[in-house]
């Protein structure tokens, strides 16, 4: 038993022996076969000595011996590593003085801007999903951390060990009454008017960890616990129709408990943020990007010790030991979330890949792990992980994640395209995730675009890093919905009519209705004034239904940095919802088409804007009985003028129209409810855009109110520029009636094959393509119709002109005989 256990080490011996002379003499399978021959013909042929035999032994002993010894040296090393890290986790404490002085000097200038923008961007994301009950509406109108730094390691610092990794500890305190931070609350009821909310001083106490990873390319940062925080608060009037200074109850504590809840989910173990250190910066601002995330399998998935609610209210205690379950992965980055199909197994396997939109220049891709029961029909939550992505100034991308044993899991990629692969343990279970991840391309605020194959896609910086456009405000963005595929339908009935509304600022568009597809083809272009500030053109797609739009799916699009000839085609991810994607064509154009119709306009004669308003509908009550007395204000630049009072309705029906001489001014509707002693309520506004019509050509369209939870107004709104001479001649033609004809022709042709089709059996995709070349024959016919309607105008005007200067010649005095 012995001799073989002895035979068993020595064969391992042997073999490690020969593969690390393999590795490190590769000439030796050319070398042996050469040398046996040698021996051969010296052996067998020309018998002299024995030389060759002795020479290979000396050989492999040499070998043999420097093995060994670096063999014992690793192991030595190994060792004393171990020693170090396990017996002396804890080196002796270092002042920090030069730290604190270098934070002093830095602060003002560098960091406190930088910090500032940033808390700026997150505050203001919470405060549109957290408020208190008492405030209705609160915006930040001002943000500054002051001049006063925070203290770092005021009792000296240390390095402790984490797993493999050391990290820096250092005690981390704040006590500043320098900063500024102003909020403007509108309360609700019962309280009423405006207020001003002022946090003036901040202390936050805790202990810092900093962890140098990738060489000390980057830092990661965190509090080893849940800091001491506090805030002071101060209350003021807010201006007219303000409420006097006074505290508001639970505003307080409901300020404190969001900047702890915001450290504690950001920035506190196993929870940590990346501070890079790049070697050069390329000074641009990442603004979006482009990931795409391939769940590839997980491994070693065993049973929890713990209990959790799951997401049907039931409870479950993770995945049983040696059962077989259907799980799936989610993966979720922000509002948009995407599934992968269900695998079999304690190690499933997956492989689905997805293309997820990041918003700014970090991001953080979750993974939840579900498990289905046994019916297919509940499903349970066993357990997520999460891969953090930043983007570097010198171009570069890190992604990072919580290891074994609070470790880290980090990976670094020079360029775009790169894949990066990475084995991600679950948080509350044991098991691996295996993951691959691809940043395709960043998009940046001056309009460069990184790709993966390329530094650009026809859309290039200077090389200094300075942007070409520095201004982007007097342009228009042409907005095309192009098509849509993967669309969810109907749950019920398995339909799906989708159509698509865009919104960028105040101006709201919608496309047309296809019926029956889930790629739908719609080629609508819209065009909006481009907003200045990083604006978002937000996207919601809805399955039409006779009981009410079902909503399958929004998005938004970060319209920031694009230059003037270049075109954006992009396919955007529907977000809160398992699938469907929408194609846009977005391409910035001149905003010069406006001051061309103007010039045209004054030498033609002055023109007028035409507002009529139809109706409303779904208005809210802004009486006790459950009703309103609507009447709409109009105002337009410093014109005002109003509809009558509609009493007890909240679907009002006006049909008045007003005109307003052009001045380019933006036209602005207040829907209102009348009263006869107290003063009137606002029940919405709306802005009616006009400067993308052309002359005399008119839009009716229904405008959704701002302001308020529904309602919607009708209104047509026309810009009446006087024809020239030609362009009457080109309007009306030889034959003014041909095209008229025409359309009348087409329009029976389509309804004949669109019976044609429905006495066959209606295939639904013939009869979608039928139904969408009818409507756009109708487009025709109401585009002709217009034209129609403004020469008839016209005609009637000249009409009237002439019988005037009949009956002003016929009554002038009479002529004198000679």
């Amino acid at each position: 038993m012995v001799k073989k256990n002895l035979k068993k080490l020595y064969g391992k011996d042997a073999r490690e022996f020969f593969n690390q002379v393999m590795v490190e003499q590769p000439l030796l399978p050319f070398l042996i076969p050469l040398g046996l021959f040698a021996w051969f013909v010296e052996r067998w042929v020309v018998p002299f000595s024995n030389w060759v035999p002795l020479a290979a032994a000396v050989w492999a002993t040499i070998q043999y011996g420097r093995f060994k010894r670096r063999i014992t040296v690793e192991d030595l090393n190994k060792r004393w590593k171990h020693l170090i890290l396990n017996t002396t986790p804890t080196t002796p404490i270092e002042p920090c003085e030069w730290l604190n002085k270098l934070l002093t000097e830095v602060w003002p200038n560098y960091m406190e801007p930088k910090l500032s923008r940033r808390f700026q961007s997150t505050v203001e994301r919470r405060l549109k999903n957290r408020k208190p009950k008492l405030i209705d509406k609160i915006e930040l109108q001002e943000f500054s951390l002051g001049s006063c730094p925070p203290t770092l390691g005021d009792e000296g610092m240390r390095w402790i060990t984490s797993g493999d990794q050391q990290v820096m500890r250092l005690g981390f305190d704040w006590n500043s009454h320098e900063m500024s931070v102003m909020f403007l609350a509108k309360l609700g009821k019962p309280l009423v008017g405006t207020c001003r909310i002022v946090i003036n001083s901040i202390h936050i106490k805790g202990d810092l960890l900093l962890s140098p990873i990738l060489d000390g390319e980057a830092i990661l940062y965190s509090f080893e616990s849940t800091p001491e925080v506090r805030i002071g608060v101060a209350f003021g009037s807010g201006g007219s129709q303000a409420i006097p200074g006074m505290e508001l109850p639970g505003v307080s504590t409901w300020l404190v408990k969001l900047l702890t809840e915001t450290i504690g989910k950001t920035m506190v173990e196993p929870r940590r943020l990346c501070f890079s250190l790049p070697a050069v910066d390329l000074r641009k601002q990442a603004v979006g990007g482009v990931l795409s995330v391939t769940v590839v399998s997980a491994s070693n998935l065993c049973k929890s010790t713990t209990n959790r609610q799951s997401s049907n209210g039931g409870t479950m205690s993770g995945i049983a030991e040696n059962k077989l379950s259907h799980t799936f992965v989610e993966v979720e980055v922000g509002n948009l979330m995407r599934k992968t199909s269900t695998s079999k197994g304690l190690n499933p396997t997956w492989n689905s890949t997805f293309n997820m939109v990041l918003h700014g220049e970090t991001g953080i891709v979750k993974f939840l792990l579900y498990e289905l029961d046994s019916g297919g029909v509940k499903f349970n939550y066993l357990t997520s992980c999460e891969i953090k992505v930043k983007y570097v100034h010198d171009g570069s991308t890190i992604f990072w994640a919580i290891g074994h044993n609070s470790g880290v899991v980090a990976k670094h990629t020079e360029h775009c395209g790169q894949e990066v692969g990475m084995v991600v343990p679950f948080e509350d279970i044991k098991g691996e995730l295996t993951v691959s991840l691809v940043l395709k391309e960043w998009q940046f605020s001056d309009g460069s675009v990184t790709l993966s194959n390329s530094l650009s896609n026809g859309l290039h910086s200077s090389l200094d890093g300075s942007p070409k456009v520095q201004s982007v405000t007097g342009r228009r963005l042409r907005v095309r919905v192009v098509e849509g595929r993967a669309l969810t339908a109907n749950s019920k009935s398995g339909k799906c009519d989708p159509y698509v509304k865009l919104q960028y600022g105040k101006a709201l568009y919608r496309t047309k209705t296809l019926s029956h597809t889930v790629r739908p083809v719609w080629n609508d272009k819209f065009e909006f004034d481009e907003i200045a500030g990083g604006e978002y053109l937000k996207i919601k797609c809805f399955n039409a239904d006779m009981f009410g739009d079902e909503s399958i799916g929004s998005a938004r699009v970060n319209l920031e940095g694009l230059l003037d000839g270049a075109s954006r085609d992009v396919w955007v991810p529907l977000e809160k919802t398992d699938s469907g994607e929408i194609r846009l064509e977005i391409e910035p154009i001149k905003n010069d088409h406006n001051n061309s119709l103007q010039s045209s306009s004054s030498n033609a004669g002055a023109g007028w804007i035409e507002l009529v308003i139809f109706e409303a509908r779904d208005l809210v009550a802004a009486d006790l009985r459950g009703t309103s007395d609507p009447y709409v204000r109009v105002q337009y630049g410093n014109k005002k003028k109003r509809t009558k009072v509609i009493y007890k309705t909240l679907s009002p029906q006006w049909n008045q129209t007003f005109e307003f001489p052009e001045t380019g001014e933006p036209l602005i509707l207040h829907v209102k409810d009348h009263n006869a002693v107290l003063p009137t309520a606002s029940i919405g506004h709306c802005t009616v855009e006009y400067s993308m019509l052309s002359q005399n050509q008119s839009a009716d369209k229904w405008i959704p109110l701002q302001g308020v939870k529904s309602g919607e107004i009708h209104v047509k709104i026309a810009r009446r520029v006087p024809m020239l001479d030609s362009e009457k001649k080109t309007a009306i033609g030889t034959d003014p009636f041909g095209k008229g004809h025409k359309i009348t022709t087409q329009m029976r042709g389509s309804l004949k094959k669109f019976t044609g089709l429905i006495d066959e059996g209606g295939d639904p995709e013939a009869l979608s393509l039928a139904v969408t070349e009818m409507e756009g024959i109708q487009s025709e016919q109401e585009e002709y119709i217009e034209v129609l309607e403004r020469e008839k105008a016209m005609l009637l005007h000249k009409i009237q002109e002439l019988g005037s200067e009949i009956v002003r010649t016929k009554s002038g005095p009479p002529r004198s005989p000679y």
